[in-house]
């Protein structure tokens, strides 16, 4: 399951999306991570998937790989789909056993949500497996340079966040060795209530701070000794540029939040209860 976490990840590859400016991937993933909010109907969630479906095909990474990445939350999505089908109560009633009931618009809410859901995760983990730690920094940094004019640290900011990032999968490959360290020397990670499976998980998670915290403190010494002293006078090796593809891939974001704002939300599409 720990090696199943795909953000943070990093998939090298010779693709369009690769290639493009991270300033762009980062703009049009939020943009598309909003506009899964901005629609209401099934023909909302068709063009969405379509337009996630043509991104992935472009990045050239696995479909199972994105596949994989989900793993780690299903059980977030199905928490999030029991509560959404039992506790909505809207419309008329599918199925009622004992207090539960399941209606119309509890499973039409569920159903959405779920696909929701998926398609934050997938679009979150293409741009992170399209882009490296280097270039993520790069593209925030860029983006947030406006705050500088009210002293808002943004070069350390997003520092700061492509470390953590980028120690995402570290951690959980430490956690993985851990494990299997834990259980070749006879511990029952399994077995045992909640409390027992909390008590039993002390001897993962001490030696985890251990070497999250020797990373850190590596890290930092590593930074001192290269005369890291943040981002004031510091130059880039290979400063950001916009190009043509850029510029398309922003036009045809602009033409999707169009298309999924104006036909997804103000089109009536319906199929059964949805």
């Amino acid at each position: 399951m720990i090696r199943d976490i795909t953000i943070g990840q990093y998939y090298p590859a010779d693709s369009i999306l690769h290639r493009l400016d991270p300033r762009v991937k980062i703009s049009c993933t939020l943009l598309y991570l909003i506009s899964l909010f901005l629609f209401k109907s099934v023909l909302g969630y068709v063009i969405a998937g379509c337009f996630l479906a043509g991104v992935i095909w472009l990045s050239k990474v696995p479909v199972k790989f994105i596949v994989k990445g989900l793993k780690p939350v299903v059980m977030l999505l199905m928490i999030t789909v029991i509560f959404n089908l039992f506790l909505t109560n809207e419309g008329d009633v599918l199925v009622k056993v004992w207090i539960f009931k399941i209606t119309e618009g509890g499973l039409r809410t569920a159903v959405f949500m779920a696909i929701r859901l998926v398609f934050l995760i997938a679009g979150s983990t293409i741009m992170t497996l399209t882009t490296t730690p280097n270039a993520l920094t790069d593209g925030i940094e860029k983006l947030l340079r406006p705050l500088n004019k009210i002293h808002v640290p943004v070069h350390e900011i997003a520092m700061m966040m492509s470390i953590a990032l980028r120690f995402i999968p570290i951690l959980l490959e430490e956690t993985d060795k851990i494990m299997k360290a834990q259980i070749a020397r006879g511990a029952d990670l399994e077995s045992g209530n909640i409390i027992q499976k909390a008590k039993n998980m002390i001897p993962i998670l001490v030696p985890l701070f251990v070497s999250a915290f020797r990373r850190a403190n590596d890290l930092a010494m590593a930074m001192e000794a290269r005369c890291y002293r943040g981002g004031d006078g510091r130059t880039k090796m290979k400063p950001l540029v916009y190009h043509s593809r850029d510029y398309l891939s922003y036009t045809v974001m602009a033409v999707y939040l169009v298309v999924v704002v104006g036909i997804g939300r103000y089109v009536p599409f319906h199929l059964w209860i949805f």
